[in-house]
């Protein structure tokens, strides 16, 4: 069966209602019933409980519920009490995201006309939209939304902005002719779809789909059936709990073992095995890591980009697709005059000449036969006529100073049949009619053509100049205006009829030109190893001309339409979405297959878009960038972080967040984890000893909330360096573990590990006599202040004692401050001692502690230099 589009208008009236009559109250009544209702529907949505509880199914989380358990069993009630009171924390901030997200289809439903005005019974009502059902003849005029699809019955220059849902930016003549073969939805200029909006002129149509048929409903579905993808952190972070805990359970079964060797009981040996696994599990990480992408969020705020998801920070930085919309983001979405071709000459518009006459002339009639306004920056009007009166301000020259000069006294309106717009005024010549149209139509009505400011009989070679110089704006993505004149009678009123045998006067080539920042940003991304890519729902030729100005495409090879993907399959498209840097003309299922072609090639995608036609494929990238000045709610309310600028340079500078938010992440959990390997390493090194315990509970509960968790947050409030742009984005399924960071914890806890135990064994026998309090408080005392240390070694992979940049970071020094003071206070502080479990330490004993802790640094500054020499 033939598409609506295909057929003549008696075809489809027949085809949806058996006849060309409209719909009796009966047929309303029945296909009312048949169809439902004319909205959009909504699954049944989780309940609030429902995503609270599941926020509690990461691996970690339920390890640290265990531990908790555990904690309050042996006595440890405040440690049992900080970590219920972190996770639960976490579940409520993941709560709150998940329910900001799920308003998608709300922001469809309510781009539904509320009200649409209907032929039935022989006259014009108004109904409520969701009333209009499968059949109904719907009137149209300027200002009016579109309740449903359907095919073009009546047409009176009909004008439809329809880039909500196909992301072209220039508003749609219709037409009420079938159209043959097969087209894409932008180029169906005989149908309307719901949700898009009347610019100009009026019309009728017969409703063809309703609902979730609709092309709007079709988005609807697609938002349903894709789902948000978790970002690099969140799977990293998954990835990183189940192996951290394997890890810590591995330790524990080795004390544990180790213990009932020694001939401890096998419920004290499990108890003490427990214990350490809680103060060894990071249980501030997901709070640290919450607050370091809260604080990257605020950064980006300053910076025109607002984040809705908070991974989505750190995801950016680990991009290697980026698929960007054109109008707007890449563009400046405001059409402007590029080229006048006027006497044989092709003059750029920075190289416009007043005095030259025939240039004048050219001007003054673009600014006449024109509708548009732009008084005090508000630009009413179609987006090239207030390009042409722009120009006109740009050269000094004000459209209202040349209309008031020039009074309009009869027009022929434009319209998408004749393709042209005429009107009268009194020039110096005289009585004068401006033409403006396509240059195909206007060059087959013009007989003459003006040169050297004379007229003169038009010939079949200045015809050919004129085509080629059209063809040459055309293959460079330029939308081009025809003008020509002709002298009529004094009070004349213009006709139709008038538009024949006129003169020729000039060309006027124009396009949404590239925003001055888009070539630098895009160089950026591919010096970063990131790969753009162009997807529009414009023409090949624009888009294409368009991206080789900024750089993404290099070949015209490079670009193709979105038919050629139509009949595909998902393996071919994998194999062909490598050679391609432009697509254009494609629909909204095109873009999610081509985003999740990417994605199965193990590429983290971003997706930017501003239309509703970009909903499913925000939804479907790893991080969906939505435009915050053309953007609609729908695409708002799919994507992770929304452009305030709607600029895509703006885009790079969040990547290059990402990347600085993820090593301050890592440095992070580098400093956590080689703290507690220390931890670890001295209690396993004291039990194959047989050495007393080095720690008491209290003092793992001071270092994981006291000395761990400032330093930690101070590390990924690092300041930001350009250096990551240098480097290529890392694999999607890199984990945080990797070989290289494990050895790097390892070395760095064996170092504080070894000096937590000259401490212990300073304490135990250096003084004379066996001390245990002693040997613990020095023991406790050196890895706490180890690890405070430990926090500038963690700055950065390579050495940074002796550069600036060992005291750029403010809260690091203040971490560090805070902690000195206050472990110095729990060992010079006599009333603290029975609450830690210390003892008072002499000067000299206290001297050794700060000793060993510094020891650390200019050891693991010199690890770092000959792993960089070695390049490890």
């Amino acid at each position: 069966m033939k598409e609506y589009y295909q057929m003549s208008r008696t075809e489809a009236q027949k085809a949806v209602n058996g006849s060309t009559h409209p719909l009796s109250e009966d047929q309303i009544k029945k296909n009312q019933q048949k169809y439902g209702p004319n909205a959009l529907v909504e699954e049944k949505k989780k309940s609030i409980l429902q995503i609270f509880l599941e926020q509690y199914k990461d691996f970690l989380v339920i390890i640290l519920i265990a531990a908790a358990i555990v904690s309050g069993l042996l006595g440890e009630t405040e440690s049992a009490i900080v970590i219920l009171v972190v996770i639960t924390m976490n579940a409520i901030l993941g709560t709150v995201q998940t329910i900001k997200a799920e308003q998608s289809l709300d922001s469809l439903k309510a781009m539904s006309a509320p009200e649409a005005k209907v032929f039935r019974n022989g006259d014009v009502i108004k109904v409520p939209s969701s009333e209009v059902t499968i059949g109904d003849i719907v009137m149209l005029e300027a200002g009016d939304y579109v309740p449903a699809d359907g095919r073009i019955l009546e047409n009176a220059s009909l004008k439809v902005d329809e880039s909500a849902l196909t992301g072209e930016s220039l508003g749609v003549d219709k037409t009420e002719e079938e159209i043959s073969g097969e087209v894409p939805l932008g180029d169906r200029t005989n149908m309307v779809y719901s949700g898009s909006f009347v610019s100009y002129g009026r019309g009728s149509f017969l409703v063809t789909a309703i609902g979730m048929e609709t092309e709007v409903g079709k988005i609807a579905k697609l938002l349903k059936n894709t789902s948000e993808k978790k970002t690099p952190l969140q799977m990293n972070l998954d990835n990183f709990g189940r192996k951290l805990s394997i890890l810590i359970l591995v330790f524990c079964a080795i004390l544990f073992g180790i213990s009932v060797f020694r001939g401890e009981s096998m419920g004290d040996a499990f108890l003490f095995a427990v214990a350490l696994a809680v103060a060894a599990i990071p249980e501030a990480l997901s709070s640290i890591v919450t607050i370091v992408l809260s604080f990257g969020t605020q950064k980006m705020a300053k910076e025109h980009a607002i984040v809705r998801k908070l991974q989505a920070v750190e995801g950016l930085g680990s991009v290697s697709i980026i698929c960007s919309d054109k109008t707007g983001t890449l563009t400046q979405n405001k059409m402007t005059v590029e080229y006048y071709y006027v006497d044989g000459k092709e003059i750029a518009a920075e190289n416009i000449d007043l005095d030259d006459k025939q240039q004048k002339q050219l001007l003054r009639h673009s600014i006449l036969c024109n509708d548009s306004t732009n008084k005090n920056g508000e630009e009413i009007g179609d987006p090239t006529e207030t390009a042409l009166i722009n120009q006109g301000d740009k050269l000094g020259v004000p459209a209202e100073a040349v209309r008031t000069k020039y009074p309009r006294f009869s027009e022929v309106p434009f319209d998408s049949d004749r393709k042209l717009m005429s009107t009268l005024h009194t020039l110096k010549r005289g009585s004068t009619m401006v033409t403006k149209g396509a240059v195909d139509v206007l060059l087959g009505r013009v007989t003459m053509i003006q040169k050297n400011g004379k007229a003169e009989p038009i010939t079949q070679q200045d015809i050919q100049d004129i085509e080629a110089q059209n063809q040459k704006f055309s293959k460079n993505g330029l939308r081009v205006l025809a003008f020509a004149y002709k002298d009529v009678p004094e009070g004349s009123t213009l006709t139709v009829e008038d538009e024949k045998d006129m003169t020729f006067l000039g060309l006027i080539a124009m396009m949404d030109p590239p925003r001055e920042e888009s070539k630098d940003a895009v160089a950026e991304c591919i010096k970063a190893g990131i790969k753009p890519i162009m997807i529009t729902g414009d023409h090949k030729v624009t888009a294409a001309a368009i991206a080789k100005r900024i750089g993404i495409l290099k070949d015209e090879s490079e670009a193709c339409e979105g038919a050629v993907i139509e009949n595909m399959t998902d393996e071919e498209l994998k194999d062909f979405v490598e050679g391609i840097s432009v697509y254009a003309r494609v629909s909204p299922e095109h873009k999610i297959r081509i985003v999740r072609a990417w994605q199965e090639k193990g590429n983290i995608v971003s997706m930017t878009g501003d239309g509703v036609n970009d909903a499913p494929a925000l939804k479907q990238a790893d991080i969906g960038v939505a435009m915050g000045i053309t953007g609609t709610e729908v695409s708002k309310d799919a994507a992770s972080m929304i452009l305030t600028d709607d600029n895509f340079a703006t885009i790079v500078k969040a990547v290059e967040n990402g990347r600085n938010v993820y090593r301050n992440i890592k440095s992070a959990i580098q400093f956590l984890l080689s703290g507690n390997f220390a931890g670890i390493l001295a209690v396993l090194y004291a039990s194959i000893a047989n050495l007393p315990v080095p720690f008491a509970p209290v003092h793992l509960l001071f270092i994981n909330l006291l000395t761990d968790s400032l330093p930690a947050i101070a590390l990924g409030l690092e300041p930001h360096t350009k250096s990551v742009m240098n480097e290529k984005p890392r694999p999607m399924n890199e984990s945080i573990l990797t070989k290289n960071f494990l050895s790097k914890i390892g070395i760095e806890g064996l170092v504080i590990g070894v000096m937590t135990m000259i401490g212990f064994y300073i304490g135990y026998s250096g003084f004379g006599h066996e001390n245990v309090l002693l040997a613990s408080t020095l023991a406790f005392g050196t890895l706490c202040t180890s690890r405070l240390v430990h926090g500038f070694n963690c700055k950065s992979d390579e050495p940074v004692l002796f550069t600036k940049r060992f005291f750029n970071n403010k809260y690091l020094v203040g971490a560090f401050g805070i902690g000195i003071l206050l472990i110095t206070a729990v060992m010079m502080v006599p009333w603290l001692h029975s609450i830690f479990q210390v003892q008072t330490l002499s000067l000299a004993q206290l001297f050794i502690m700060y000793g060993l802790a510094l020891a650390n640094l200019p050891i693991i500054q010199f690890i770092k230099w000959i792993r960089k020499k070695i390049g490890k």
